[in-house]
């Protein structure tokens, strides 16, 4: 499949388009390339939350009142 980028108008406080300019030429990168690294780093993470919950989903619950009757019995609290 071939990969089509597509344009989007993203507005920024000036401050920070100014720190990203520079990130930009430090890297000789480009804007457009650090923000799509920037949003797939935050997808990503996402589609690791969801994963991990997924994964974890068929765990027995533990309520509130049984952790802290837990605590208490250990002493923690």
């Amino acid at each position: 499949m071939k990969n089509e980028s597509k344009r989007a108008t993203i507005y920024f406080d000036p401050k920070l388009l100014r720190a990203l300019q520079l990130k930009a030429v430090e890297t000789e990168s480009s804007v457009s390339a650090i923000v799509s690294k920037a949003i797939k780093t935050y997808l990503s993470e996402d589609a690791e939350d969801l994963a991990a919950f997924e994964e974890r989903a068929k765990e027995p619950g533990v309520s509130f009142e049984q952790v802290l009757k837990k605590l208490k019995r250990d002493g923690k609290i």
